[in-house]
């Protein structure tokens, strides 16, 4: 198939890329930079900004460009964040209407996030379940209403709510792994809230998996089947690093230094199970979440 990834250099484009040209796809990299042809990328597209995707023969958009959430919520970089997402996907799918019908996609993978769940304490969370309150619930739920709006052209839609994709090189883990190796590890709040994770090499097969897949359709939820809560993960990483992990970052402290972000991201509790995945039978590398930190470290 002839797949264009939005978001392509980035850690979850790469490795879907990666994946997908190693299993025989032709993969065309959209980004507003030049850049040359390699093994993983056929092609590349140069978008504009406001063209996510130049017209061409594709049978796949993956979609997964978007601010990095990381970062101080100001009210500059929450405007950076909503538009790269839900102003870009409404762009790409008027673009899709006035493309010729044959170049058109069958399929639109769309990036989204357990965030669209909201923070809901020890609730068990799947793709059934209604969106939660919050500015990053918000911006999940218009962002996949601006991709299924790609379903009116007769193009099947999938979204991606992805938890936190724990990746060797890229990505949150490796700053936490240098924390956590200089003994500055410690559960964040209280720790009870839940972490849904994925490893990047499961993040990259699911993605594949729900393309080739012309049974999966909508949200799909791509994290591991074991939930974790932060104490959890606090724990086991530093046991894994033969390193304590006595410090404690109070909630308040988050507040006032990370504002939004902490209460969205680092203070929500999201136990999500991926129930599509495991349902149409999708088989984890890394079901739990010993398996990731071995592969990991």
């Amino acid at each position: 198939m002839n797949i264009a990834v939005t978001g392509a250099t980035g850690m979850i484009g790469s490795a879907f890329a990666a994946l997908a040209s190693g299993s025989g796809h032709q993969v065309i990299g959209c980004s507003r930079r030049t850049m040359q042809p390699g093994p993983v990328f056929s092609r590349w597209l140069t978008s504009d900004g406001h063209h996510p995707v130049p017209e061409t023969q594709l049978d796949a958009i993956v979609h997964l460009a978007g601010e990095s959430l990381l970062g101080l919520w100001t009210k500059t970089k929450r405007e950076r964040i909503w538009n790269s997402r839900v102003e870009m996907t409404q762009r790409l799918v008027s673009d899709l209407r006035s493309w010729q019908p044959a170049n058109r996609p069958r399929v639109l993978l769309c990036a989204s996030g357990v965030g669209f769940y909201g923070s809901r304490g020890d609730e068990t969370l799947d793709e059934t379940s209604r969106t939660g309150g919050g500015w990053l619930a918000e911006l999940c739920q218009q962002w996949e209403t601006a991709a299924r709006e790609a379903e009116k052209l007769g193009i099947r839609v999938v979204l991606l709510r992805s938890g936190m994709v724990l990746g060797r090189e890229n990505g949150a883990f490796p700053l936490m792994r240098r924390a956590f190796a200089c003994g500055l590890g410690g559960r964040l709040g209280g720790g009870r809230q839940w972490l849904s994770w994925i490893h990047e090499q499961d993040e990259a097969g699911l993605i594949l998996w729900a393309l080739e897949n012309e049974a999966v359709s909508g949200p799909v939820n791509l994290c591991a089947p074991e939930p974790v809560t932060n104490a959890d993960f606090t724990r086991r990483l530093a046991a894994r690093l033969h390193r304590p992990a006595l410090l404690h970052a109070p909630a308040f402290a988050l507040r006032l230094l990370l504002r939004g972000m902490a209460d969205e991201m680092l203070l929500a509790s999201q136990r999500a199970f991926p129930r599509v995945a495991t349902d149409l039978g999708y088989r984890f590398a890394c079901p739990t979440l010993d398996d990731a930190l071995t592969a990991l470290l």
